[in-house]
């Protein structure tokens, strides 16, 4: 699908000095890895990769509004469960992007609530390929009660009742184009920790991402979407395997593997302007807990200014 001419058109020598800065940008952030994941796990990170990057804000020349909502191993009492609302519209004649996101993460008794907003700044290279640099800053509440626990050791400070609001920032980047994405980002920069009974509790912890997606064209209307998604941490690994088949702009159906111990499918039909999705993941012989995964998402796509593109983008 070819992109619109609007936007900044730059020389090959640019062109090549973008992509060794993106090149230089993934080596900065693999060199920072630190300790623990918290970030909430998305399967249709494929279908909105705002949700982990926040230089996709209006990358796509369009506005954008989803909500999501994840419920993993739903059989467990307390078991995990996200709120996602995002939205992001390109801006300034499709030269930058803004974008705001409000997440309810909450496992057990702990809560983590987010609100951020995102702006990248996208440059139109050659060969229809776009580079977008994004920024992402908000606040991150952190809760949890404790109260209807029984402990054999009451002070215990890492079973301490907990509400603490802090400041966060991200930061990512993509480049994309007609045929592939390529995105790098760490949403959430700033480990944050809290002082109890004298002790210091780290409970979050940055997480980092790399994730790259193809088009393989069968015909006109029919193509294969290979991609792969990296996450990392000091105290963890994932690998995400994914294959979609698409047919047109309109109907998507693909298979995925995290690390060989979860299986899952993903679906998505866009109608007019909307967008529906859904995943559901089950468990691999290897997983220690035997309960599905199930998530939603609800999305709607517009032309809002006379600025933006009219059709959807393949990615």
């Amino acid at each position: 699908m070819k992109m619109k001419n609007t936007g900044l058109q730059i020389s090959s020598d640019q062109f090549f000095a973008s992509q060794r800065f993106f090149l230089f940008f993934i080596l900065m952030i693999s060199m920072l890895v630190s300790n623990a994941q918290q970030d909430p796990t998305y399967s249709q990170y494929l279908n909105n990769p705002f949700t982990i990057n926040p230089s996709y804000a209006g990358i796509n020349n369009r506005f954008n509004a989803n909500i999501q909502y994840r419920s993993q191993w739903s059989g467990v009492q307390g078991h995990p469960e996200t709120f996602n609302f995002n939205s992001h519209v390109s801006l300034v004649n499709n030269k930058v992007g803004f974008g705001v996101m409000a997440i309810q993460d909450k496992l057990g008794d702990n809560v983590t609530t987010e609100f951020s907003t995102a702006y990248s700044y996208k440059i139109k290279l050659e060969h229809n390929t776009l580079f977008s640099f994004g920024m992402q800053f908000g606040l991150m509440r952190f809760t949890n009660n404790y109260s209807q626990l029984n402990f054999q050791q009451t002070n215990d400070p890492y079973f301490s009742t907990y509400n603490v609001t802090r400041f966060n920032t991200g930061a990512g980047a993509m480049l994309k184009s007609d045929r592939y994405l390529i995105g790098l980002s760490a949403p959430r920069l700033l480990p944050v920790t809290i002082n109890q009974g004298g002790q210091n509790i780290q409970v979050y912890d940055r997480t980092f991402y790399l994730m790259g997606s193809y088009i393989i064209y069968l015909n006109e209307r029919v193509r294969l979407r290979p991609a792969t998604l990296l996450r990392a941490s000091d105290k963890s690994r994932s690998v995400d395997l994914n294959m979609n088949l698409q047919i047109e702009d309109f109907y998507s159906a693909g298979i995925f593997t995290r690390n060989f111990n979860t299986y899952g499918l993903l679906l998505q039909m866009i109608v007019k302007h909307y967008r529906f999705g859904y995943a559901i993941e089950v468990p691999g012989s290897k997983t220690a807990i035997p309960f599905t995964t199930n998530e939603f998402m609800l999305g709607i796509s517009l032309s809002a200014f006379r600025f933006h593109d009219q059709s959807f983008s393949v990615f």
